[in-house]
């Protein structure tokens, strides 16, 4: 048998093949099912998400033709259309593979964390679905406990490198803890949905989304502590807000300068944040000649994404470092397997032959015999039948200048060197 990673991700396929073979949730019980029928796979798991699938499994040696056929014909996709795109490890370079993708060196932004969680849920699927047994048990647990290493040891997730992620940073650093801030979102676009989503991770206290339309406000401000209105109402709820992010596709400036003045008289001067991640700018330059204003743009932020990128290259360096040494441990354990299993057998024939000779020195008792010649016949037994196979074997190998069998025979029974 072999590990085996099999599959197409952001770096061998482009997004119109990738959508098309990815395993929606409800699917993965009955996929996992068929792929452990697939002839020669033992144990499977199926690693699903929007920039990847993959198939980990402890498979024969081989199987990965059979496995990339069954991937097509699951999605209705003729082969032509997913093999190209294809990857195939096996053994230690599929255990590097997924311990670079626990530890978010594969992912499209270096270092991100979700792909840790998303893994862990892969796992935990086949797990629930009995596809997962001993072999894959102990990789995905190595995995977990490597890319927890690897994020403990090096600064591979210690900075933010979106410009969402960036901007709720920013708002940490100045406000502290965040629950008794309250936001204003200004648009409804990809980058204001994550922004919102990171800052009520950090428990924000209170959100209000505009948007030119009510409704995709209304669709964003979902939660108890998130209301929603139109740029129409921005005057009435500027001064609640401590930060702003505006992310609009607005032409001209939605925020000017006298507005925000009047929202600062309004909050005592209390200071705010605004973070301008618009292009165009949704907010004008001279807002920031105000005092008690913290203003940023994309520009800026984009400097402290490269700078952080950087710095996750260099910690990524060391993270490899991890791996590599990670990688040599585990497949120092599954060799390992080859001879337990060995070592079992050995074990099982050494009884076998002890039960026969206790056996037969009890009838010898029973017929008188003396302990003296009890014990020199288990002795001489014991001795010839354990030696028999060994002796023989390695006069076969002497007479047929198989030396390197003889070496080994050499360090296996610890014997002294000819010379």
């Amino acid at each position: 048998m072999s590990l085996l990673a099999l599959g197409l991700n952001h770096k061998t396929a482009p997004l119109e093949v990738r959508e098309r073979v990815v395993f929606a949730p409800e699917r993965l019980p009955t996929a996992l099912q068929e792929l452990s029928q697939v002839r020669g796979v033992s144990e499977a798991t199926i690693v699903s998400t929007c920039n990847r699938t993959e198939i980990y499994c402890d498979a024969a040696h081989g199987a990965n033709g059979e496995i990339a056929s069954w991937l097509g014909a699951f999605h209705a996709m003729p082969a032509s259309d997913v093999d190209p795109y294809l990857f195939s490890l096996a053994d230690q370079e599929a255990v590097r593979h997924l311990l670079r993708v626990s530890s978010g060196l594969d992912s499209l932004v270096l270092g991100e964390p979700q792909i840790l969680g998303q893994i862990k849920s892969a796992y935990e699927i086949a797990r629930s679905n009995g596809t997962i047994g001993a072999q894959l048990h102990r990789l995905f647990q190595y995995a977990f406990s490597v890319a927890k290493q690897v994020r403990t040891d090096t600064e591979i997730g210690a900075n933010p490198v979106s410009v969402a992620f960036s901007a709720v940073s920013l708002a940490k650093q100045i406000f502290g803890e965040l629950d008794q801030t309250t936001a204003l979102l200004i648009g409804a676009g990809e980058t204001i949905e994550l922004s919102l989503r990171h800052l009520q991770a950090q428990g924000l206290g209170a959100a209000i989304v505009a948007n030119r339309t009510l409704t995709r406000a209304q669709a964003l401000a979902t939660s108890d502590n998130a209301s929603a209105v139109t740029l129409a109402a921005l005057p009435d709820v500027l001064g609640q807000a401590d930060l702003i992010i505006s992310s609009t596709a607005s032409q001209l400036p939605i925020l000017g300068k006298g507005a925000v003045e009047r929202a600062l008289k309004e909050r005592k001067h209390r200071p705010m944040l605004l973070v301008d991640i618009a292009v165009p700018r949704d907010i004008e330059p001279q807002v920031s000649e105000l005092d008690d204003i913290f203003l940023y743009t994309v520009d800026d932020l984009q400097t402290v994404i490269e700078e952080n990128l950087a710095s996750r290259r260099e910690a990524a360096t060391l993270a490899e470092e991890i791996i590599d040494g990670q990688v040599d441990r585990f497949m120092i354990w599954l060799r390992s397997l080859d001879s337990v299993g060995r070592i079992r057998e050995y074990r099982q024939q050494a009884e076998a032959l002890r039960v026969d000779v206790q056996s037969r020195a009890l009838v010898m008792a029973r017929q008188g015999k003396t302990t003296e010649e009890i014990v020199e016949f288990v002795g001489k037994t014991l001795l010839n039948k354990l030696l028999h196979t060994p002796t023989r074997r390695m006069r076969q190998a002497g007479e047929d200048g198989e030396q390197d069998l003889l070496r080994a025979a050499q360090e296996l029974f610890g014997l002294p060197d000819d010379d």
